[in-house]
Order: structure tokens, then sequence, then C-alpha cells
């Protein structure tokens, strides 16, 4: 009955293998088999159920159909005694039969497990048998593999193409694909997702840049590759410069004076780029931050950074345009100019250099003004300006204060300045000078002080001046066409007063005074000629004096100048009546004319002193050698005499004498040759006696007396031989005195015979000067 029974269940079998998922036939009790189709999906490894049946069949037999095949196999039956694996079942993994049921455990499913299972179940066999047919189809998926990503260039340029693949080792079908991007800061985003492994990219930007990784999902399970990273090569982009301290202009950036500067530079660009600055075309520094230090105003110009991808060999290039502002140097400088023919005031205030130019206010213009004139005044003129016309006739004051204030982006406070106006506190003052040439007279004329300063003309006779125009306080005439005695005006105006002011000046031909027009002077002394200039006006170029001979005087040992623009006096030094006697003259002149003045200089010799008259001449001891002299002066009461010559000569000499025997022969021929008269000067005019030593006890001497009156030189005394010395002796000694008188006497008159036959031999020099010997 059993075998009957398997032997239909086999017979029963189809022949193809049944490709619908789901189909059940209804058990009819007429004996018809019974029909049941189910779908079973397992996974590779993984551990699956087959069912057969609700309940326990009293006997069951599965067997495997592999795909594209039509064998049925056996892989277990159980005939009532217990279940048998068949071989055929370890090749479809590890198969176990769950207790008290006909259902199988596949466990380690493998990819060769894929196919129909039946199970023919019998119930009943005592009674009617039962007959099932349970068709299991049971599909092995594969689970997806851990993807990995291709592409086809990891480092692409931008706006070129490229794709990228998502590979999977296994998988069972269909496989769903999703690409996910993820960017450097974290953000993840879906890129793109489907059924295909393959995304293609036709044009590459830098936003693309990032990590990527696919994910590869079935109905088993889902996986993700690794993270891939695309680099897109890209720029570099046009540079963006940054400027620290930010200080925009119209012409592109400012910095002030010693601040520190900095420029940064950056460019989109993969891989970075490299940077290089440049000043006014000179490469300055390299790198991507450039700062100065304390910069300067010679740092003004072009700043341009170049940046460059070494990778691409591509570069770009951006220039700005930095000024450095620096200040004015110092302060501002204020002043006030006459205007309109000095009939209004100019406020000018300046402050040059620095960049950009100071910013200039006026201030406190309006308090010099009146209500009115100041509403007036206000509605035509900004304070702003740095040239203010103001009308002289509303101000308040004559002696008003303007303030300029100056102000500067490159210093914190502002700077000032102020300036006055007044009218000068004295009157115009008129002078005249010759120029060096001689070939012009100038007139000048000023006004000193004051805010602002005067306006001078001069006005002259024959219609010489310049009337009322600027920059003529100088009339300049050519030499010697001035007009004498007649006045020359110059008029003064300032802004502040309505009328001018004026000085004369009246040139004149130069007068020459002096003390005396005759001078009189004893021989020998010095005198002084005078020559003034009166006090009349035209400055002259020289006072000149021209002496008796009418030569032009200069300093000398003779004469001595001493000279003023006002006189001038020459002394006539150690005065002779021959020489210095006659006319001098004293000359001047101007651009007007010449004069002179003569003065007349007698030199007069001193009168003639009164005679002398020795009274004494005398040895005063036995030696002879020295004698003692007196004299008087004849009518001393007149005076007029300044001293004595006294004088001396040889007259003879003894031979044999004591102390003549150490003179030589030649000395005593020289003493007693011509006779010389030696002159022994006496200054005191009160003296009247004399010694004169020295002498030679062997040799007669003469002496003689003559007074002097300065150089006037009276007649000499009658010449006296010493007399011997008186002495109380006794008759002896007495008679030896006479005897040697005789002889004595008797040698002069020898020698007084000698001389008168020889005396045109000797003349006689009687204003020689030696000392006595």
């Amino acid at each position: 009955m059993v075998a009957q029974l398997l032997g239909l269940a086999f017979l029963l079998l189809p022949t193809g293998l049944v490709t619908f998922t789901t189909y059940a036939v209804q058990i009819n009790h007429n004996g018809e088999v019974v029909y049941q189709d189910t779908s079973v999906y397992g996974v590779v490894g993984k551990a699956v159920i087959l069912e057969c049946g609700t309940t326990l069949p009293d006997m069951y037999l599965w067997s495997f159909t592999k795909p594209g095949t039509e064998a049925i196999k056996a892989v277990v039956y159980d005939l009532g005694r217990g279940p048998r694996i068949q071989t055929l079942a370890e090749t479809l993994g590890r198969l176990t039969v769950i207790s008290k049921s006909a259902a199988v455990s596949i466990e380690k499913l493998p990819l060769a497990a894929q196919g129909l299972f039946t199970c023919q179940a019998f119930y009943d066999i005592e009674l009617e048998p039962k007959v099932y047919y349970y068709y299991v189809h049971l599909t092995v998926r594969v689970p997806v593999s851990k993807p990995y990503l291709l592409m086809s260039d990891a480092s692409p340029v931008e706006g070129s193409t490229m794709w990228m693949r998502c590979n999977l080792e296994n998988g069972t079908g269909p496989i769903q694909y999703m690409w996910q991007h993820e960017t450097r800061s974290g953000n993840i985003s879906t890129l793109a997702q489907g059924n295909t492994s393959v995304i293609n990219v036709t044009d590459v930007n830098r936003n693309h840049t990032g990590w990527y990784h696919c994910v590869a999902s079935n109905a088993v399970n889902s996986e993700s590759s690794n993270r891939l990273w695309l680099d897109t090569i890209f720029g570099p982009d046009i540079p963006q410069i940054d400027v620290t301290p930010y200080s925009m202009t119209e012409r592109g950036y400012s910095a002030l004076e010693r601040e520190t500067v900095s420029l940064l530079c950056q460019a989109q660009s993969n891989p970075a780029s490299q940077y290089v600055w440049f000043y006014n075309n000179s490469q300055v520094y390299t790198g991507p931050q450039f700062i100065i230090t304390k910069i300067l105003r010679m740092h003004t110009g072009d700043y341009a950074c170049l940046a460059q991808n070494t990778y691409l060999n591509t570069r770009s290039k951006k220039t700005i345009s930095l000024t450095v502002y620096y200040p004015p140097d110092g302060s501002p400088s204020c002043s006030v100019q006459p205007a309109l023919n000095h009939s209004s005031l100019r406020l000018l205030c300046s402050w040059p250099g620095g960049f950009p130019s100071a910013s200039l206010q006026w201030t406190g213009v309006l308090k010099q003004f009146g209500q009115d004139e100041a509403d007036t005044w206000q509605q035509t003129n900004p304070l702003t300006n740095t040239a203010l016309l103001l009308p002289s006739e509303g101000l308040t004051s004559n002696n008003s204060l303007f303030t300029c204030m100056g102000s500067h982006p490159a210093i914190k406070q502002s700077k000032e300045c102020s300036t006055r106006t007044y009218v000068p506190p004295a009157e115009p003052v008129c002078f005249a000078y010759v120029t060096n040439n001689k070939q012009y007279l100038v007139l000048s004329c000023s006004w000193d002080g004051g805010a602002p300063k005067a306006l001078v003309w001069w006005e002259g006779p024959g219609g010489q001046g310049k009337g009322g125009e600027e920059n003529s306080n100088i009339l300049i005439l050519r030499y010697g066409t001035a007009h004498s005695g007649k006045p020359y005006t110059c008029h003064a105006k300032h802004p502040l007063l309505v009328q001018a002011k004026t000085c004369r000046l009246t040139l004149e031909v130069p007068v020459l005074l002096t003390q005396r027009r005759v001078v009189s002077v004893y021989e020998g002394s010095d005198v002084q000629l005078t020559c003034n200039l009166r006090a009349n006006y035209l400055p002259v170029s020289e006072i000149t004096w021209f002496n008796n001979q009418g030569l032009d005087v200069q300093d000398t040992s003779k004469y001595t100048l001493l000279r003023t623009s006002a006189w001038a006096n020459l002394t006539v030094r150690d005065t002779d009546e021959t020489q210095d006697s006659g006319e001098y003259k004293c000359t001047s002149f101007n651009a007007v004319g010449g004069t002179e003045i003569n003065v007349t200089l007698v030199v007069k010799r001193h009168p003639m002193p009164p005679n002398a008259t020795l009274i004494k001449v005398m040895y005063n001891s036995r030696q002879r050698n020295e004698v003692e002299l007196e004299w008087q002066v004849h009518s001393e009461d007149q005076g007029g005499w300044t001293g004595f010559i006294l004088e001396h000569r040889y007259v003879s000499e003894r031979p044999g004498r004591r102390g003549s025997s150490n003179d030589s022969k030649e000395g005593r021929e020289e003493r007693i040759g011509p006779p010389v008269w030696y002159r022994n000067i006496i200054q005191d005019p009160e003296v009247r006696s004399h010694t004169v030593g020295r002498l030679t006890p062997t040799v007669t001497y003469q002496f003689r007396i003559t007074p002097i009156n300065h150089r006037t030189i009276g007649h000499p005394s009658a010449s006296k031989t010493p007399a011997e010395p008186r002495y109380n002796m006794y008759p002896a000694v007495i008679g030896a005195a006479i005897g040697g008188m005789l002889f004595a006497a008797i040698i002069t008159v020898l020698l007084l015979v000698y001389i008168i036959r020889n005396r045109n031999n000797n003349p006689r020099e009687s204003c020689r000067q030696t000392p006595a010997s």
C-alpha cells in the first residue's frame, strides 16, 4: 500500500519547474491530489525553514529540482519510521527536520539551494489516503558586499567631465545605489540615487569637492563604501584684498602715517594659491599677508597681489591704491594783506604740505563787525575760505584779532594761528641814500609796524614819482638830477585809515662850516683843522681835505684824519714854518651839488731867547777832570726860553803831564785836531749851574752856553777856559804853581798861534751835539 502510494506520488510530480509564486488546489474528498505552491526567500549563509503542511503527515518525501533541469532528486523522507536524509542534502546546506513536523530547516544556506523543493505528504493512509503536494520555491538571495568607489579623475579641473562608479563583488538584484556627498564642514547631502552604479558629472565645479561614498542596497541588506575624496582643481579666482585698518576713499584705501597697515590677500584656489606682493610694479613680499610697520608717506602707491596656482600654472592679480595721509609740518600761518587799493583787508590762512590738504576755517570774524555789517557780509562770504575779503569800514576796532583753525585727518587735535590788524604806531619816515657807484639817488620811505603794511608812494617836483602805485616806497633819481630846495613828498596809506599820511624831504647842496678860517700855531706843535657839515638834508658821500700843496690828504705820519658822516678833522703833526704854512681846503658833495671851504694855517717861529753869560768856569779839584759852570740870563723877567745848550771843545793838551802817558799818539792828535763843539742839552729853563765830568786832565777846554726857545736857538755866550781851583798852601807850593802857570801860558800862546795859522783847515761846527768824554 505504501509502495503504491509512493509510486503514485512520484508519478504525479510535474515534469517542469513551477514558476508561479502561490497556487493552491482545494482538496476534494473524491481522491484527487491536492497541490499547494509557496515561495520562500533565503539568504546565503543564513537559515531557512521549508514548511510541509500545518500538521505532521503519516508519510512525506522532500525532493529538489535544480533550476534549469527537470530531474527530481530526493532530499529527505519519512515513511513512518523516522526521517532519512539523503546524500544530496549535503550540497544544499545543513539540513535538519524539525521535530513533530515535516518542515525542514536549512542552515548556512548555499546559493546552490536555490530551486524547487517539493514535499509529498500522505495523510490517513490507513483509511482513505489523502495526498498533498507542497511546492516550495526557494530563492536564495546574496547580500550586497561592501562596495568600493571608483573615480575617473580624483582631481578634476573645474569645468571638466568625470564619472564615479560604485562597484560590488556580490549582491542579488535588484540593487539600488545612493550617492552621498560630505563637505569640508561635515554637511552630508544625497547627490543621486537609482539602479545604476555609475553617475556622470559633466561640469565639475568647486562645490563638488568633498568626501563621496556610495550605498548599495538590495532586498537583503545595504552596504556603504569607504569615503573617497574628490579634489576639484580650480583657480585662482580674482584675489580679495583686505586692508586693516579699513579706510576707503574715492581713490582706494587710505592710512595714517606711522600706522601699522596689514594687507591680506585671499584668492579661491585649489591647491592653495601662492601670493606675491608688488609695490609700484616692484616685488616687495611673498606670502598672503603683507604688514607695513609704521607706514610712511613715501609708501603711497599701488599695491598688487598676484595669486598663483602652481598646479594649473594659472594666476590672477588685483591692484589697489593705498594713500598715506600725513599732516602738514608745523602749524597754520595767518597773514593779513591790503586789498582793493588799500580800501579793504584780505585774510590769508595757509598750511601747506600734508595729504590730503588741511581743512582751514576762520573763527572770530563776525565779532569784528557790527551786527548789520556782519549779517550782510556773511550772506556772501563763507568762513571756510582760506582767503577772506573784509571791508575795513565795517570793522569795529583798528586792533582786531582773527583766528584760523586747521584740522587734518592725520592729527587728533586742531591747530590754529592768529593775525591782527592795526595801524602803525608812529609816523612815516623818509630818508635818502646814494648808490655805491654814485649813479643814482634813492629816496626811501617806510611806515613800519601795523598790519597789513601800509602803501607808500613818492611825489616830487617836476612830476617825479609814481602816484599811488604799489611797491613804490622808493624813488630813484639819476645822480645830479635832484631838485635843490624843493620838497619830495612820501604818501602812506593804511586800509584802516581814511586819510593818507605824509613825510617830506627837502634836498640841499651841502654847507660846510669850520671853527676858525685862520689858524695860527707855533712851529713844532700839532694843530687840528676842523670841517663840519651843517644839518641840511642829503647824505654826502665823503668830506675830503686838501693840503697847502693842493694834494688829497691821506693818513700819514704827517697828517691824521678823523672822519664821520657829519665832520672831518685834519691834524697836522710837528708843524714847520716853511713846509706847513698855507691854504688848506675842505670839500664835500652830494647828489645835488658840491661845496668847499678854505682854512689858512700860519706856522710861526718861537721868539728869540735872551742872551746868557758864563760867570763861573772852574775845575773843582787838582785832578782837573770836572768843571763847575754857572751862568746868568739877561732879561729874566721877560722869559722866552725853554732850556740851554752847554757846549765844550778841546783847545790844547800839555805833553808829559800826569795821565797822558796812557794815551796814544793818535788819541792825542785827535783831541788836538780841528775844534769841535760837543753839546749837552739842558731842558730845565730854571737851571743855572752844571758840572761837566770825565774830562782829560791834560787837555785844555773851552765852554759856552746858548739859550733855546723850543726850536729857536739864541746867541752863544763868549767861550771861557776853566780856571784852576784856589788853594791856601805854602809859598813853595805857590811858587811852583806860578811857574806852572807861566809854562802853561807859554804853551797857550803857542797853541793860539798854531790855531790861528791853521783855522782855515778846521771849520767850526756850532750845532753838533755829542756827549762829553
